[in-house]
């Protein structure tokens, strides 16, 4: 029988809650086998394949699972749960989850900050809209090597998204060739698209059809009137868009004015006036510049590994585009 609420380790017996001697021994092996050191990972690894029940009565365990009975307060008693574990045991169960929990926040922070460049965030798969990531192949070794691919490319162990994989000095080419390209073709930044109106949500025109339906009966004493107005302010400010397309093509402009070719690749620049550069399998990369103008190049693949390919770019029929 399935315990969705109880904790493992407990039964009802005649409208009250007693212990459950078999799986109270695991619940106790649990804590006593975690604070020795034991991973829950390890230890859900050891349970499952001892065959050990679990809550469900079921062979089957997770790092999550154990990490729910370590973290539950039941087994130290209360008004309906007679004590489980001892105090001092716990205890030290909990200490130890709070190390490891402050451990892993610190490496993976050190970890994030280590693996930030001015490529994170900036880079975005075409076929699944996932951004591209940095994956680090044989780190420390000297086969090492650092590729961007699509944060779906691998994930729950299967290969999903195929797209391509760019190192750091391909991504710094297709930089370099964008913006020369948009340095001679300069009146794309003149170009201005008028500013579009909001589009009306669902939410929205729910909201403005409920006021109108109270103006016209004139209830205006209506309670509900005041919060819907507020709401329809709120929906009003969540779809407008800033219309800062001019206020971006002075900025790109002040910022390529003594650029009469860019020979290498400019960090700050990009920072300062590129918006997002997009990758489309099999087909073109699109750098998107502040202000909205973009520029397409073709990107044809040479499969290197047999299975997943990485860039081979095209130097010609470049094409540009303003779609702000």
């Amino acid at each position: 029988m399935m315990q969705r609420h109880m904790p493992m380790g407990y039964k009802m017996v005649n409208g009250g809650i007693e212990i459950q001697e078999d799986h109270a021994k695991t619940v106790k092996s649990i804590f006593t086998v975690y604070i020795a050191g034991k991973s829950m990972k390890a230890i859900a690894k050891d349970l499952t394949a001892k065959g050990v029940l679990n809550a469900n009565n079921k062979p089957s365990w997770n790092h999550g699972s154990v990490g729910k009975i370590l973290q539950n307060v039941k087994y130290q008693r209360d008004e309906y749960y007679p004590r489980l574990v001892d105090e001092a045991i716990f205890n030290k169960a909990q200490e130890r989850r709070l190390s490891v929990e402050n451990e892993l926040s610190r490496t993976q922070k050190v970890h994030a900050l280590r693996n930030q460049t001015v490529f994170s965030g900036m880079i975005r798969c075409g076929e699944c809209g996932e951004n591209y990531k940095k994956y680090i192949e044989h780190a420390g070794k000297p086969s090492e090597k650092v590729k961007w691919k699509c944060k779906h490319y691998i994930y729950q162990n299967r290969v999903l998204c195929r797209n391509h994989f760019f190192t750091d000095d391909d991504l710094k080419e297709i930089f370099i060739e964008a913006a020369n390209q948009l340095i001679r073709q300069r009146w794309l930044i003149e170009k201005v698209k008028p500013q579009e109106p909001p589009k009306m949500s669902m939410g929205l025109r729910e909201t403005e059809n409920r006021i109108k339906e109270l103006e016209q009966e004139g209830d205006y004493s209506n309670p509900e009137l005041p919060e819907l107005i507020m709401r329809r302010a709120q929906l009003y400010y969540a779809g407008a868009k800033v219309y800062d397309q001019p206020r971006n093509a002075e900025k790109l402009k002040e910022a390529l004015v003594d650029i009469s070719s860019l020979k290498e690749f400019d960090e700050e620049l990009f920072k300062m006036i590129i918006k997002q550069i997009t990758i489309y399998k099999e087909t073109k990369i699109a750098v998107e510049f502040i202000g909205g103008i973009i520029i397409e190049r073709p990107i044809e693949t040479q499969r290197k590994d047999g299975n997943h390919g990485s860039s081979k770019k095209d130097g010609s029929n470049h094409t540009a585009s303003n779609e702000i």
